[in-house]
């Protein structure tokens, strides 16, 4: 992979490195000389990234206190913070239901790792990046902050579409202090457990036609969306905020 030249050497904290998407990012900075610190509930899904020399730790991040604490540990390891991507997220294993069966448990909790996490980590970061007078932020949001969502998670595709938002106020009021904010939508990828059997329920004519759908005729993989917070993160991206970035193969 080429290198980006503004990489090395930067502080770089990931949320949700317990997942696929979390493992190929921190693995991506990490392989462009960043110093990076990742973060998960379940320290089980990062201990190959610790192997390599990642720093990393168990924060419940529906804790917004511990949240912020985690970040201030970053800090705390003496390089500041120079990039934040808010990967944490996903429907934390539920599966779809009737909207009026719904439960309020059930609810917050998807809305919690989805949208509070990111808010609360964003908050601790920003400080420290405003008054360094540089800073990114790269959201992992998903095509459900477009669209319905796949999945059929009512509070997954709200907290989507409002992290979206999030990251447009966020650039719009961080940009003045050299604070850039973008979003990245992946496509469908197969990333654990609850999207395989969501594909495998598809079955195979239904799979033809999702993927007769994508100009790519291909799923996406993790390291497709890392490069896409490489670039959103660099400096090569300096004039980018505010955007979200749809990486799924040219889905119609």
């Amino acid at each position: 992979m080429p290198s980006l030249p503004d990489l090395a050497g930067r502080s770089v904290a990931v949320s949700g490195v317990g997942s696929a998407f979390g493992v190929a990012i921190a693995d991506a900075f990490h392989a462009q000389g960043a110093h990076v610190y990742g973060c998960d509930l379940d320290p089980s899904g990062f201990e190959a990234l610790v192997a390599s020399g990642i720093r990393c730790s168990s924060v419940d991040l529906r804790d917004r206190a511990a949240a912020a604490g985690w970040i201030e540990a970053v800090v705390g390891e003496g390089r500041g913070i120079d990039i934040l991507v808010n990967n944490a997220g996903g429907v934390s294993g539920q599966d779809a239901q009737p909207f009026e069966t719904l439960s309020d448990a059930d609810w917050d909790l998807v809305v919690d790792i989805n949208l509070n996490a990111a808010m609360a980590l964003s908050r601790a970061a920003t400080r420290h990046m405003a008054a360094a007078g540089s800073g990114a932020i790269v959201n992992i949001c998903s095509g459900a902050s477009l669209r319905a969502s796949l999945t059929g998670i009512q509070a997954y595709c709200a907290a989507k579409h409002a992290l979206l938002g999030l990251t447009r106020q966020l650039a719009h009021e961080l940009g003045p202090q050299g604070i850039r904010v973008n979003a990245i939508a992946p496509g469908l990828v197969l990333t654990g457990k609850a999207t395989r059997r969501q594909w495998d329920a598809y079955g195979p004519e239904r799979q033809a036609d999702i993927l007769g759908g994508v100009a790519m005729r291909r799923l996406g993989s993790a390291e497709d969306i890392a490069r896409a917070a490489l670039f959103l993160a660099s400096d090569w991206a300096g004039f980018v905020t505010g955007q979200i970035l749809s990486v799924d193969g040219g889905i119609r």
